[in-house]
Parts: structure tokens; sequence; C-alpha cells
């Protein structure tokens, strides 16, 4: 029954990563449905990331004595309260209901993490994780396209009135179906506080910021990379665009079970080393097509694979608050997309050319391993136990 209640909380990621991925694809349909700039619609993307960012945390840190079941309920409210009034054809209210969606999303998913958590026994709570990412990795193979192709047939507002009729489903779903959880235990602001000054927590979050960074700075400019180095069509980019989807998806189910065979060190390590190694050997095979596509290929797989460890090892290391922890390595998630996607960009005005953009992304991704070696030392000496 537990497996059952970890797909329900699925699901309900895939609908709240549907909503952040999808906007991206149609925003030229917005731009020109409004009559604003691609870049003034570009903000929708940021209000997101800025609202996910800043508010999940505060929001998780006051609700995480609550009953998961509850929080979950209450995102999944906020969630179909923005989807409704992205409906409505104004910049002003579609950029606030851009932000009321990001701070759903966000309490949605960390509390989604810590209910798989509850759930799972020890021994299970990495494959757990990795079926909630593959919530995630769904809404690029799925989502995005379905969106995409409900914009040609409808129109764009028909992605989120239908988005927030599936939500209000999935919270009548979770209301029936899914038991009550307790939240974290009681701990007074000193203590929660102190936990934030942990330097294992610290360098975590720090790795978390070169890891998506690092990936944001390839990914944001990946089908121009193709484009420009591979030189492969539309529709060609689109096939492998699926095939990378599925790749991810494989590899968080991967990773996830890998967790729980083999610990959260031993894959965050391994899947940080092949990433790193195949980003900064990109740019010397543009001319050997098949060996471009498994180098991107392995890149997406030590993605995804190594999400679950990293989101795992958050929690093994503050049980007692893996809500508030969580919800800090989301935003740092997010600091870093808008980082690396801002960093890749200035490095192609410099150079004129995508090439590059792996070397500063496998730089990137190499810090981070350095920071897990480091935090991985520093949790050794602290607490041995720890797997």
């Amino acid at each position: 029954m537990n497996r059952l209640f970890i797909y329900i909380l699925t699901l309900g990621v895939f609908l709240t990563a549907t909503s952040e991925l999808v906007v991206s694809g149609i925003l030229y349909v917005i731009a020109s449905d409004l009559h604003i700039s691609i870049a003034l619609a570009g903000q929708l993307v940021t209000a997101y990331s800025l609202a996910f960012a800043a508010l999940t945390p505060v929001i998780v840190f006051f609700t995480s004595r609550w009953d998961r079941k509850k929080v979950l309920l209450l995102s999944l409210a906020l969630f179909t309260l923005g989807s409704a009034a992205s409906v409505i054809p104004h910049f002003g209210i579609i950029l606030a209901s851009r932000a009321i969606l990001g701070i759903s999303s966000g309490v949605y998913l960390v509390t989604a993490f810590a209910a798989a958590a509850k759930i799972s026994p020890p021994e299970k709570i990495g494959s757990a994780i990795g079926t909630i990412v593959l919530g995630f990795s769904s809404a690029m193979i799925l989502g995005v396209p379905i969106g995409i192709a409900i914009t040609k047939w409808l129109n764009w507002q028909s992605i989120f009135a239908i988005l927030s009729v599936l939500s209000l489903l999935m919270a009548l779903v979770i209301f029936r179906f899914l038991p009550r959880m307790s939240g974290d235990k009681p701990a007074s602001f000193r203590q929660q506080f102190k936990l934030l000054g942990s330097a294992v927590i610290a360098s975590l979050l720090l790795l978390s910021f070169f890891r998506e960074s690092g990936n944001s700075v390839l990914l944001t400019y990946l089908t121009t990379f193709m484009n420009d180095m591979l030189h492969l069509n539309a529709g060609s980019i689109s096939l492998l665009m699926l095939g990378l989807g599925l790749v991810g998806a494989v590899a968080a189910r991967l990773g996830g079970s890998g967790v729980d065979r083999f610990g959260t060190k031993r894959i965050l390590i391994a899947t940080l080393t092949v990433h790193a190694a195949a980003l900064l050997l990109l740019p010397l095979f543009t001319g050997m097509l098949a060996v471009e596509i498994v180098l991107i290929g392995l890149i997406m797989f030590s993605m995804f694979m190594g999400g679950p460890a990293l989101q795992t090892h958050f929690i093994k290391q503050a049980p007692e608050s893996s809500s508030l922890v969580l919800s800090l390595n989301t935003s740092m998630i997010h600091l870093g997309l808008a980082a690396g996607a801002g960093s890749g960009g200035m490095l192609i005005e410099r150079t004129s050319t995508v090439l590059y953009n792996p070397w500063l992304a496998g730089i990137v991704v190499a810090l981070g391993l350095g920071t897990a070696v480091f935090s991985f030392a520093l949790g050794k000496r602290r607490s041995p136990q720890t797997a």
C-alpha cells in the first residue's frame, strides 16, 4: 500500500512540474497573445523561480510541524487557484499567478519528499525518493509535449484550466487515500537556525548550487548546441530530447534503488564524476555525432541518477528537520538554475558560440564533486554511522 501512496504523491509532482516547465515551450505564443515582447514574457519564468526559491523555505518552516497530508492539500488548493488565475489574459494577473504556482509547487514538492521518507521503511527511502523524482522527469517527457500540443489544438489557457481541474482531483485523491503523517519533531527557532549553521548542511547546499548551475549552463542552451554543433534539424532534436527524457526517467528509478543498495555517498561521487567528465569531453567530439549523443546521454543519466541520492542524503543528515533542509535545497536548486542560465548566456555573448558551454558546465560540476568530497569528510568526522 505504501507504494500506491508514493505513486499518488508522484502524480502530484508531475502536475506541478508540468506547470513549471511548459511555459518555456509556449513562451512565444503567450507573448504574441498578450502583445508583449519575448523578454517581458520571460519574466513569467523568473517570477515562478524567485517565488519558489524565496518563499518555499519560509512556508515550509512555519508548517513543518503540521500533518503532512494537511500541507499537501493546502499546497494543491493554492496550486488550483494559481492555475485557474493563469487563464485570465492579463499580464499582471498571470505574473502573480506564476508566483502563486511557484510557491505552491515548491511546498508540494518538499512535502512530497518528506512524506515519501516518512511512509517508507529506512532501507527503501532511496527508491521512494527516486519515484518522486520520476514525476519531474515524466513532466519533461510527457507534460511539456502534451502542453504544447494542447496549445496548438486549443489555446495556451486550456493547459492551465486542465491543470486546475486535475490538481483539484489530485487533492480529492490525497484526501481520500493518503494516511495522516506527522510533521517534523518540535524544534525551537534556535535549534532550527543551529541546523542552518551546520557545515555539513551548508556544504551540501553548495553542492546543489554547483550541480544545478552546471546543468543549467548546458541544458538551457542544449537545443542550440544540438542545432549549431551537431547540425540536427528540429525534428531530430525533438526525437533526441524525447529519448533523453526517457533516459532521465530510467536513471531516476535506478538512482533510487542504487541508493538503497550502495548508499548515497557512492552514488553521488560516481554520478558527479561521470557527469563532469562527460561535460568536459563534449566539445572535443563535435565532429562525431554518435559519440556526442552518447556523451549527452551520459550527462542526462548521471544528472537524474544523482538526484534521488542528494535528496536522500539531506534527509539522512537532518531527519528531524527534513522538510526545512529539503526546502532550502530546492531553493538552492532554483538559484543554481538561474545562475547557470545567466553565466551560460554571458559566455555565448563573449565567444559567439555555444561550443564552450560544456567546458564551463563541467568545471562547475567538478566544483560540486569537490564540495561533495569535503562534505562527506565533514560528515564522517561528526557522524561516522551516516551512510
